[in-house]
Protein backbone atom coordinates (compact mmCIF):
# COMPACT_ATOMS: atom_id res chain seq x y z
CA UNK A 1 0.00 0.00 0.00
CA UNK A 2 2.51 2.40 0.70
CA UNK A 3 4.54 1.65 -2.36
CA UNK A 4 1.23 2.80 -3.92
CA UNK A 5 0.70 5.62 -2.17
CA UNK A 6 4.15 7.01 -3.36
CA UNK A 7 3.64 6.32 -6.66
CA UNK A 8 0.54 8.14 -7.04
CA UNK A 9 1.55 11.38 -5.22
CA UNK A 10 4.55 11.20 -7.58
CA UNK A 11 1.96 10.57 -10.66
CA UNK A 12 0.54 14.59 -10.19
CA UNK A 13 3.24 16.14 -9.46
CA UNK A 14 3.76 18.66 -12.21
CA UNK A 15 0.68 17.43 -13.54
CA UNK A 16 2.00 13.89 -14.27
CA UNK A 17 5.96 15.20 -15.63
CA UNK A 18 7.86 13.29 -12.75
CA UNK A 19 7.38 10.24 -11.33
CA UNK A 20 8.94 8.84 -8.34
CA UNK A 21 11.30 11.54 -7.86
CA UNK A 22 12.16 13.89 -4.91
CA UNK A 23 9.92 16.46 -4.71
CA UNK A 24 12.79 19.33 -5.10
CA UNK A 25 12.75 18.11 -9.27
CA UNK A 26 9.24 19.22 -9.61
CA UNK A 27 10.34 23.22 -8.54
CA UNK A 28 12.92 22.89 -11.16
CA UNK A 29 12.29 25.71 -13.84
CA UNK A 30 15.37 26.44 -15.49
CA UNK A 31 18.50 23.68 -16.05
CA UNK A 32 22.27 24.74 -15.22
CA UNK A 33 23.92 26.07 -18.75
CA UNK A 34 25.49 23.44 -19.58
CA UNK A 35 22.66 21.00 -19.97
CA UNK A 36 21.14 23.55 -23.01
CA UNK A 37 23.52 22.79 -26.05
CA UNK A 38 22.10 20.47 -28.64
CA UNK A 39 24.37 17.65 -30.02
CA UNK A 40 25.53 17.68 -33.19
CA UNK A 41 23.22 15.25 -35.46
CA UNK A 42 24.86 13.78 -38.24
CA UNK A 43 23.25 13.48 -41.16
CA UNK A 44 22.78 10.34 -43.34
CA UNK A 45 22.59 9.79 -46.81
CA UNK A 46 20.66 6.83 -47.86
CA UNK A 47 21.93 4.48 -51.13
CA UNK A 48 18.69 2.96 -52.90
CA UNK A 49 17.57 0.08 -51.31
CA UNK A 50 19.19 -3.61 -52.43
CA UNK A 51 16.86 -6.95 -53.00
CA UNK A 52 18.23 -9.88 -50.81
CA UNK A 53 16.34 -13.25 -50.23
CA UNK A 54 14.00 -13.82 -48.13
CA UNK A 55 14.12 -14.69 -44.75
CA UNK A 56 13.95 -18.20 -43.58
CA UNK A 57 12.79 -17.26 -40.18
CA UNK A 58 14.42 -20.11 -38.62
CA UNK A 59 16.10 -18.20 -35.58
CA UNK A 60 14.37 -18.95 -32.12
CA UNK A 61 13.40 -15.72 -29.98
CA UNK A 62 15.45 -15.48 -27.10
CA UNK A 63 13.87 -13.29 -23.94
CA UNK A 64 17.00 -14.01 -21.75
CA UNK A 65 19.57 -12.01 -23.50
CA UNK A 66 23.10 -12.54 -21.91
CA UNK A 67 26.95 -10.90 -22.95
CA UNK A 68 30.33 -11.62 -21.76
CA UNK A 69 32.20 -8.23 -21.94
CA UNK A 70 35.82 -7.19 -21.69
CA UNK A 71 38.37 -4.17 -22.15
CA UNK A 72 37.79 -5.18 -26.42
CA UNK A 73 33.99 -4.27 -25.91
CA UNK A 74 34.19 -0.77 -25.09
CA UNK A 75 35.43 1.89 -28.20
CA UNK A 76 37.20 4.35 -28.40
CA UNK A 77 37.34 7.87 -29.92
CA UNK A 78 40.65 7.04 -31.82
CA UNK A 79 39.07 3.84 -32.98
CA UNK A 80 36.22 5.19 -35.13
CA UNK A 81 36.64 5.22 -39.32
CA UNK A 82 34.41 5.95 -41.56
CA UNK A 83 33.81 2.68 -42.82
CA UNK A 84 33.46 1.23 -39.63
CA UNK A 85 30.72 3.75 -39.19
CA UNK A 86 28.56 3.40 -42.16
CA UNK A 87 28.97 -0.39 -42.09
CA UNK A 88 27.32 -0.51 -38.89
CA UNK A 89 24.38 1.94 -40.02
CA UNK A 90 23.60 0.41 -42.98
CA UNK A 91 20.17 -1.32 -42.16
CA UNK A 92 17.88 -4.37 -43.46
CA UNK A 93 14.01 -3.71 -43.86
CA UNK A 94 11.35 -7.15 -43.72
CA UNK A 95 8.34 -6.58 -45.08
CA UNK A 96 5.16 -8.23 -44.18
CA UNK A 97 5.37 -10.38 -47.00
CA UNK A 98 8.62 -11.74 -46.08
CA UNK A 99 10.77 -9.95 -48.67
CA UNK A 100 13.86 -7.74 -47.72
CA UNK A 101 16.51 -5.04 -49.01
CA UNK A 102 19.58 -3.98 -47.19
CA UNK A 103 19.78 0.22 -47.48
CA UNK A 104 23.55 1.31 -46.79
CA UNK A 105 24.55 4.75 -46.52
CA UNK A 106 27.00 7.53 -46.10
CA UNK A 107 27.85 10.48 -43.86
CA UNK A 108 28.01 13.71 -44.73
CA UNK A 109 31.39 14.72 -45.05
CA UNK A 110 30.41 17.19 -42.68
CA UNK A 111 30.12 14.60 -40.44
CA UNK A 112 32.80 12.59 -40.77
CA UNK A 113 35.03 15.37 -39.83
CA UNK A 114 33.10 16.00 -36.88
CA UNK A 115 33.43 12.11 -35.91
CA UNK A 116 37.04 12.28 -36.63
CA UNK A 117 37.93 15.69 -34.65
CA UNK A 118 39.59 15.41 -30.98
CA UNK A 119 37.37 18.45 -30.07
CA UNK A 120 34.13 17.43 -31.01
CA UNK A 121 34.51 13.71 -30.38
CA UNK A 122 32.58 14.06 -26.76
CA UNK A 123 29.54 14.31 -29.23
CA UNK A 124 29.48 10.65 -29.86
CA UNK A 125 30.72 8.96 -26.75
CA UNK A 126 31.68 9.08 -23.28
CA UNK A 127 34.79 8.24 -21.39
CA UNK A 128 35.63 4.36 -20.98
CA UNK A 129 33.66 3.35 -17.42
CA UNK A 130 35.69 3.01 -14.46
CA UNK A 131 34.19 -0.09 -12.87
CA UNK A 132 33.34 0.50 -9.74
CA UNK A 133 35.40 -2.59 -7.60
CA UNK A 134 33.08 -5.38 -5.87
CA UNK A 135 33.95 -5.88 -2.33
CA UNK A 136 32.13 -9.89 -3.21
CA UNK A 137 33.15 -12.57 -4.59
CA UNK A 138 32.48 -13.00 -8.55
CA UNK A 139 28.78 -14.95 -8.06
CA UNK A 140 28.24 -18.81 -8.47
CA UNK A 141 26.78 -20.35 -11.70
CA UNK A 142 23.88 -20.86 -9.89
CA UNK A 143 23.51 -17.41 -8.67
CA UNK A 144 23.80 -16.18 -12.14
CA UNK A 145 20.25 -17.79 -13.27
CA UNK A 146 18.54 -15.00 -10.97
CA UNK A 147 20.98 -12.41 -11.78
CA UNK A 148 18.30 -9.84 -13.14
CA UNK A 149 16.77 -9.37 -9.68
CA UNK A 150 19.19 -7.52 -7.37
CA UNK A 151 18.13 -7.16 -3.76
CA UNK A 152 14.88 -6.71 -2.75
CA UNK A 153 12.39 -6.53 -5.81
CA UNK A 154 11.91 -3.03 -6.84
CA UNK A 155 9.55 -3.09 -9.66
CA UNK A 156 5.63 -2.22 -9.46
CA UNK A 157 2.98 -3.56 -10.93
CA UNK A 158 1.01 -1.28 -13.15
CA UNK A 159 -2.93 -1.81 -12.74
CA UNK A 160 -6.10 0.36 -13.04
CA UNK A 161 -7.66 3.23 -15.72
CA UNK A 162 -5.69 5.51 -14.21
CA UNK A 163 -2.24 4.61 -14.92
CA UNK A 164 -2.61 1.87 -17.52
CA UNK A 165 -3.90 4.51 -19.80
CA UNK A 166 -1.67 7.45 -18.82
CA UNK A 167 1.30 8.74 -20.01
CA UNK A 168 4.62 7.44 -19.64
CA UNK A 169 3.03 3.95 -19.14
CA UNK A 170 0.34 4.00 -21.93
CA UNK A 171 3.64 3.87 -24.29
CA UNK A 172 4.68 0.60 -23.48
CA UNK A 173 3.45 -2.47 -25.86
CA UNK A 174 3.51 -5.96 -26.24
CA UNK A 175 5.44 -7.95 -28.95
CA UNK A 176 4.68 -11.11 -30.23
CA UNK A 177 7.59 -12.84 -29.82
CA UNK A 178 7.61 -12.40 -26.29
CA UNK A 179 8.92 -8.51 -25.85
CA UNK A 180 8.08 -5.33 -24.94
CA UNK A 181 8.43 -2.11 -27.02
CA UNK A 182 7.72 1.38 -26.48
CA UNK A 183 6.05 4.24 -28.65
CA UNK A 184 8.26 6.48 -30.55
CA UNK A 185 5.44 8.06 -33.46
CA UNK A 186 1.78 7.60 -34.51
CA UNK A 187 3.06 4.65 -36.13
CA UNK A 188 6.49 3.88 -34.60
CA UNK A 189 7.48 1.13 -32.23
CA UNK A 190 11.12 0.44 -31.04
CA UNK A 191 11.95 -2.56 -29.53
CA UNK A 192 15.19 -4.95 -28.97
CA UNK A 193 17.00 -6.42 -32.06
CA UNK A 194 17.45 -9.91 -30.63
CA UNK A 195 13.44 -10.05 -30.24
CA UNK A 196 13.23 -10.21 -34.16
CA UNK A 197 16.70 -11.31 -35.12
CA UNK A 198 19.51 -13.36 -33.85
CA UNK A 199 22.12 -12.06 -35.31
CA UNK A 200 22.11 -14.32 -38.32
CA UNK A 201 18.44 -14.77 -39.21
CA UNK A 202 14.67 -13.15 -38.16
CA UNK A 203 13.41 -15.63 -35.53
CA UNK A 204 10.28 -17.71 -36.27
CA UNK A 205 7.88 -15.08 -34.75
CA UNK A 206 8.71 -12.10 -37.17
CA UNK A 207 6.92 -13.95 -39.87
CA UNK A 208 3.72 -12.13 -38.74
CA UNK A 209 4.93 -9.78 -36.20
CA UNK A 210 1.98 -8.03 -33.86
CA UNK A 211 2.00 -5.11 -31.67
CA UNK A 212 -0.13 -5.18 -28.58
CA UNK A 213 -1.73 -2.02 -26.93
CA UNK A 214 -2.95 -2.83 -22.95
CA UNK A 215 -6.21 -2.22 -23.30
CA UNK A 216 -7.51 -2.18 -19.39
CA UNK A 217 -10.66 -4.93 -17.94
CA UNK A 218 -13.13 -2.18 -17.72
CA UNK A 219 -12.75 -0.31 -21.36
CA UNK A 220 -13.80 -1.55 -24.79
CA UNK A 221 -11.84 -1.98 -27.40
CA UNK A 222 -13.67 1.07 -28.89
CA UNK A 223 -12.24 2.88 -25.63
CA UNK A 224 -15.57 3.13 -23.97
CA UNK A 225 -15.80 1.88 -20.48
CA UNK A 226 -18.14 -1.56 -20.13
CA UNK A 227 -21.00 -1.77 -17.90
CA UNK A 228 -19.78 -5.46 -16.36
CA UNK A 229 -17.33 -5.58 -13.36
CA UNK A 230 -13.55 -5.74 -14.57
CA UNK A 231 -11.81 -8.64 -14.68
CA UNK A 232 -8.15 -8.88 -13.17
CA UNK A 233 -6.04 -8.82 -16.22
CA UNK A 234 -5.97 -6.28 -19.06
CA UNK A 235 -6.76 -6.97 -22.39
CA UNK A 236 -4.83 -6.84 -25.84
CA UNK A 237 -5.50 -5.34 -28.97
CA UNK A 238 -2.88 -6.88 -31.64
CA UNK A 239 -2.08 -4.56 -34.76
CA UNK A 240 0.09 -6.03 -38.00
CA UNK A 241 3.75 -4.55 -38.18
CA UNK A 242 3.92 -3.22 -41.77
CA UNK A 243 8.00 -3.68 -41.65
CA UNK A 244 10.59 -3.63 -39.62
CA UNK A 245 14.46 -2.47 -40.32
CA UNK A 246 17.10 -3.88 -37.62
CA UNK A 247 20.75 -2.04 -38.11
CA UNK A 248 23.80 -3.69 -40.04
CA UNK A 249 25.32 -3.54 -36.25
CA UNK A 250 23.31 -6.18 -35.66
CA UNK A 251 23.44 -8.56 -38.15
CA UNK A 252 26.89 -9.85 -37.51
CA UNK A 253 26.55 -13.05 -39.69
CA UNK A 254 29.37 -15.56 -38.17
CA UNK A 255 30.42 -13.68 -35.71
CA UNK A 256 28.94 -12.76 -31.87
CA UNK A 257 26.18 -10.47 -31.82
CA UNK A 258 27.43 -7.06 -29.84
CA UNK A 259 24.69 -5.53 -27.43
CA UNK A 260 26.11 -1.86 -28.73
CA UNK A 261 23.36 -2.09 -31.85
CA UNK A 262 20.50 -4.05 -30.13
CA UNK A 263 17.25 -2.21 -31.37
CA UNK A 264 14.97 -2.35 -34.08
CA UNK A 265 11.93 -0.24 -35.29
CA UNK A 266 8.63 -1.45 -36.13
CA UNK A 267 5.97 0.04 -38.61
CA UNK A 268 2.49 -0.62 -38.10
CA UNK A 269 -0.27 -1.08 -40.68
CA UNK A 270 -1.95 2.23 -39.65
CA UNK A 271 -1.63 4.91 -36.91
CA UNK A 272 -2.56 4.52 -33.18
CA UNK A 273 -4.17 6.81 -31.24
CA UNK A 274 -2.08 7.09 -28.05
CA UNK A 275 0.24 9.29 -26.74
CA UNK A 276 3.98 8.27 -28.22
CA UNK A 277 7.83 9.04 -26.71
CA UNK A 278 9.83 11.49 -28.20
CA UNK A 279 13.72 10.64 -28.57
CA UNK A 280 17.06 12.13 -27.33
CA UNK A 281 20.28 11.29 -27.75
CA UNK A 282 21.28 9.84 -24.82
CA UNK A 283 23.29 12.21 -21.99
CA UNK A 284 25.61 11.76 -19.58
CA UNK A 285 24.07 10.17 -16.03
CA UNK A 286 24.92 13.28 -14.76
CA UNK A 287 22.99 15.21 -17.06
CA UNK A 288 19.86 13.15 -15.85
CA UNK A 289 17.31 14.35 -13.38
CA UNK A 290 18.41 12.49 -10.17
CA UNK A 291 20.80 10.55 -12.11
CA UNK A 292 17.99 7.49 -13.02
CA UNK A 293 16.20 5.71 -15.85
CA UNK A 294 12.73 4.33 -15.86
CA UNK A 295 11.64 1.50 -18.22
CA UNK A 296 7.85 -0.41 -17.99
CA UNK A 297 7.66 -4.06 -19.70
CA UNK A 298 5.79 -7.27 -19.83
CA UNK A 299 8.50 -8.83 -17.82
CA UNK A 300 7.72 -13.07 -17.94
CA UNK A 301 7.21 -14.01 -14.36
CA UNK A 302 4.65 -11.46 -14.14
CA UNK A 303 2.22 -12.76 -16.93
CA UNK A 304 -0.32 -10.03 -18.05
CA UNK A 305 0.91 -7.47 -15.90
CA UNK A 306 2.98 -4.15 -17.33
CA UNK A 307 5.51 -3.74 -14.85
CA UNK A 308 7.56 -0.38 -13.85
CA UNK A 309 10.73 0.17 -12.48
CA UNK A 310 13.77 2.98 -11.53
CA UNK A 311 17.08 3.33 -10.65
CA UNK A 312 20.27 5.32 -10.96
CA UNK A 313 22.69 4.75 -13.88
CA UNK A 314 25.74 2.80 -12.47
CA UNK A 315 27.96 3.27 -15.11
CA UNK A 316 28.02 3.73 -18.66
CA UNK A 317 30.25 2.99 -21.94
CA UNK A 318 30.14 4.82 -25.48
CA UNK A 319 27.24 2.62 -26.56
CA UNK A 320 25.43 1.04 -23.13
CA UNK A 321 24.11 2.52 -19.68
CA UNK A 322 24.77 -0.04 -16.84
CA UNK A 323 22.37 -0.33 -14.31
CA UNK A 324 20.72 -2.26 -11.80
CA UNK A 325 17.39 -1.99 -12.52
CA UNK A 326 15.14 -5.11 -11.71
CA UNK A 327 14.22 -7.21 -14.56
CA UNK A 328 13.28 -10.63 -15.86
CA UNK A 329 12.71 -12.00 -19.45
CA UNK A 330 10.11 -10.23 -21.56
CA UNK A 331 11.16 -6.81 -20.37
CA UNK A 332 13.74 -7.05 -23.21
CA UNK A 333 12.81 -4.17 -26.01
CA UNK A 334 11.71 -1.92 -22.95
CA UNK A 335 12.30 2.34 -23.73
CA UNK A 336 14.55 3.46 -21.64
CA UNK A 337 13.56 7.13 -20.54
CA UNK A 338 15.14 9.74 -18.60
CA UNK A 339 14.04 12.87 -17.64
CA UNK A 340 16.21 15.32 -20.29
CA UNK A 341 15.99 19.22 -20.30
CA UNK A 342 14.40 20.53 -23.26
CA UNK A 343 15.51 24.30 -24.21
CA UNK A 344 11.82 25.03 -26.39
CA UNK A 345 9.90 23.65 -23.64
CA UNK A 346 12.34 25.21 -21.06
CA UNK A 347 11.78 22.60 -18.44
CA UNK A 348 12.81 18.41 -18.05
CA UNK A 349 10.99 16.13 -20.10
CA UNK A 350 10.70 12.60 -20.33
CA UNK A 351 12.14 11.09 -23.23
CA UNK A 352 13.73 8.23 -24.81
CA UNK A 353 17.29 7.91 -24.54
CA UNK A 354 17.19 3.76 -25.36
CA UNK A 355 16.68 0.23 -25.31
CA UNK A 356 17.28 -2.70 -22.29
CA UNK A 357 18.89 -5.28 -23.93
CA UNK A 358 19.39 -8.03 -20.72
CA UNK A 359 22.56 -8.65 -19.13
CA UNK A 360 25.93 -8.59 -19.16
CA UNK A 361 28.89 -9.83 -17.40
CA UNK A 362 31.75 -6.79 -17.14
CA UNK A 363 35.39 -8.32 -16.68
CA UNK A 364 37.77 -5.22 -16.47
CA UNK A 365 41.24 -4.83 -14.85
CA UNK A 366 40.79 -7.82 -13.02
CA UNK A 367 36.92 -6.80 -11.21
CA UNK A 368 34.34 -8.70 -12.33
CA UNK A 369 30.68 -7.25 -12.17
CA UNK A 370 27.44 -7.84 -13.45
CA UNK A 371 24.82 -5.80 -14.93
CA UNK A 372 21.55 -4.78 -16.59
CA UNK A 373 22.17 -2.88 -19.67
CA UNK A 374 20.71 -0.71 -22.18
CA UNK A 375 21.70 0.18 -25.50
CA UNK A 376 22.75 4.20 -25.80
CA UNK A 377 21.16 6.10 -28.24
CA UNK A 378 24.44 7.91 -29.31
CA UNK A 379 23.86 10.88 -32.15
CA UNK A 380 25.00 8.27 -34.63
CA UNK A 381 21.76 6.00 -33.56
CA UNK A 382 19.61 8.99 -33.23
CA UNK A 383 20.33 9.91 -36.86
CA UNK A 384 19.70 6.55 -38.26
CA UNK A 385 16.25 5.88 -36.12
CA UNK A 386 14.98 9.45 -36.95
CA UNK A 387 15.66 8.81 -40.24
CA UNK A 388 13.81 5.50 -40.10
CA UNK A 389 10.62 7.01 -38.65
CA UNK A 390 10.60 10.50 -41.17
CA UNK A 391 11.98 8.66 -44.13
CA UNK A 392 14.07 12.30 -44.98
CA UNK A 393 16.86 13.91 -43.61
CA UNK A 394 15.51 17.51 -42.92
CA UNK A 395 13.66 16.08 -40.01
CA UNK A 396 16.80 14.71 -38.05
CA UNK A 397 18.81 17.53 -37.78
CA UNK A 398 17.67 18.39 -34.44
CA UNK A 399 15.52 16.79 -31.82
Amino acid sequence: MLRWQTLDLAHHCLAGLLLLLPISFCLTVKAPSHLSQHPHIPSLVPHAPLPLSRSHFSAKAQLDFTTHCNTSCFHRGEDVDKEHLTEQLAFETLYADGSRTLTTVDLDNDDVDNVNDDEDIANYIVPTPSIRKSHKSPPSFHKRMRRQIYGADGRFNIRGDHFLLDYPFSTAVRISTGCTGVLVSQQHVLTAAHCVHDGKDYVKGARKLRVGFLIPPSVNVNGTRQGQAPSKKPLVRWVRVKRTRVPKGWIQGPQDVSMDFDYALLELRWPHRRPFMRLAVAPSSDDLAGKRIHFSGFDSDRPGELVYRFCPVEDESNDLIYQHCDARPGASGSGVYGRVWDDALERWERKVIGIFSGHQWLEINGENRDYNVAVRFTPLKFAQICYWVHGNRADCSQD
